[in-house]
């Protein structure tokens, strides 16, 4: 092959490669600009991080709930102020969970004895086995509840004990930096978003147990979420 042949054959090789390029640029720079126009005209838009029960009911309470942590303003605050449930979600408790039953096979319920914030055996081998499951989640959503009985002021402390207690345990057993901003609090005390019994059938750490309503509450909620915020 000739100087002049090799010059030409490099040449429409380099033309290629650049016409590619130029390709893959102008496709990227459009879905940069669809996207752009998409969030300027409020129009959802595809991500591979919204998993199908990525509602915009969700989305609404998920962004209240990791507001409120610091988790998602990146806040120098760590930690979950006591939350009116009420004015997070703003609907009714039943319509509250209702929008978590989507998440029946990737959530669990971590179950306390009456009066108690103390993590039995089941109760950690559950936690951690579904908190290892995270699947490239982005946020760790820990709703913790008490059962009928007693004071409204005591099931809400409680309630946020029961949440402390998965958050500890979490930040002992787990060798994980980005913890503080992955784990939300949410706890409902008494008075909100009771369960029934057809959450019976969900995972649970007192699977083989008896479950009746009183026993379902008192627990905690959690759920690795991946939605789009």
């Amino acid at each position: 092959m000739s100087d002049t042949t090799k010059q030409v054959v490099v040449s429409l090789a380099a033309l290629v490669v650049l016409c590619g390029l130029v390709g893959a640029w102008v496709i990227g720079a459009a879905g940069r600009l669809a996207r752009m126009q998409a969030e300027q005209e409020g129009t959802a838009v595809a991500s591979a991080a919204d998993e199908g029960y990525c509602t915009g009911e969700l989305k609404v309470i998920l962004r209240r709930v990791l507001t409120s942590c610091g988790l998602v303003t990146g806040g120098a605050q760590r930690g979950c102020q006591p939350l009116q449930a009420k004015n997070v979600a703003a609907m009714s408790g039943s319509d509250f969970n209702a929008l978590f039953l989507p998440l029946a096979e990737r959530a669990a319920i971590i179950q306390f004895d009456q009066d108690s914030a103390d993590l039995d055996p089941s109760a950690v081998a559950l936690l951690d086995e579904t908190f290892a499951a995270q699947r490239g989640a982005s946020y760790f959503l820990v709703v913790s509840r008490a059962s009928l009985e007693g004071p409204i002021a005591y099931n809400r402390d409680l309630s946020r004990k029961r949440a402390s207690a998965v958050l500890d345990h979490l930040k002992t057993r787990f060798n994980d930096p980005d913890l503080e901003q992955e784990v939300g609090l949410l706890w409902l005390g008494k008075e909100y978003a009771q369960l029934d019994t057809d959450s019976c059938a969900w995972r649970r750490s007192r699977g083989s147990e008896p479950c009746t309503a009183a026993d379902l509450n008192r627990s905690a909620f959690i759920a690795w979420i991946d939605c789009r915020l």
